[in-house]
């Protein structure tokens, strides 16, 4: 298993993801949104190579990966490391992937 380490423009955005959907959808919704992003956290140390590296392509950024969170729409966007995995952004679908995503360089 591979280390996951959340930048922390990724832990703000887990943080601003759950806010509004407790905002839009109560305290259940906001509970059950945080626990799959955290479960889909986990699915990325077991198989960091299984995201698709289709959006990184797409908005230039080499080697950059995204898993979906399930029953959202929105994913986690992260780069694979030797030693870990390097979890840059949690991104909604509707925002503009290519503006947010475009100004991530590989090494921080």
């Amino acid at each position: 298993m591979t280390e996951v380490r959340l930048r922390p423009l990724a832990e703000a955005d887990l943080v601003e993801r759950t806010t509004y959907y407790r905002s839009v959808g109560g305290g259940e919704l906001g509970g059950r949104f945080f626990d799959l992003a955290i479960e889909g956290l986990s699915t990325i140390e077991r198989m960091p190579g299984a995201g698709s590296p289709r959006i990184g392509e797409l908005c230039d950024v080499p080697g950059l990966r995204s898993a979906r969170i399930v029953g959202f729409p929105c994913g986690w966007f992260y780069f694979e490391r030797v030693d870990h995995v390097d979890v840059v952004r949690l991104v909604a679908h509707a925002q503009d992937l290519a503006t947010i995503l475009g100004d991530l360089a590989e090494d921080p």
